[in-house]
């Protein structure tokens, strides 16, 4: 399996407010901090905010923080959210993409299988457990 670049941020992001739950960080730090543009951060925070995973705050001490304690989310979780609409093989977009293969391709069963498994792996670690002090 192979995460996004969207996915990639998202998670760092994650972990940097976790190392400092009781701290409102704002998108200008965070996108300093991690080389990326504050318009693709401002991309990966409404994500995660509709999420339940981060809450955001507007105005001048404004910013963003995690909406709950990173005990309590999964890296799982996470992953399902920022890599949703993004399918691991073509067969698996929602229109059944355009591959040839598909009325005797036997793959498909093994690629869904090792993908659930990716993620029941994920399921069990949690944010709290991958945060840097």
């Amino acid at each position: 399996m192979r995460l996004t670049s969207f996915t990639d941020y998202g998670l760092r992001v994650l972990m940097r407010l976790a190392g400092e739950p009781d701290r409102v960080f704002s998108t200008h730090e965070i996108a300093s901090q991690f080389g990326i543009s504050r318009n693709h951060l401002a991309k990966i925070v409404q994500v995660l905010a509709k999420g339940g995973i981060v809450a955001t705050h507007r105005g001048k001490a404004g910013g963003i923080e995690l909406a709950r304690p990173a005990d309590r989310i999964t890296i799982g979780e996470i992953v399902r959210l920022l890599e949703a609409g993004q399918p691991l093989v073509e067969c698996f977009r929602p229109d059944g993409g355009n591959c040839t293969l598909t009325p005797a391709c036997k793959l498909k069963g093994p690629l869904f299988a090792a993908r659930q498994a990716f993620l029941r792996e994920l399921d069990r670690t949690t944010l709290l457990q991958c945060t840097y002090p």
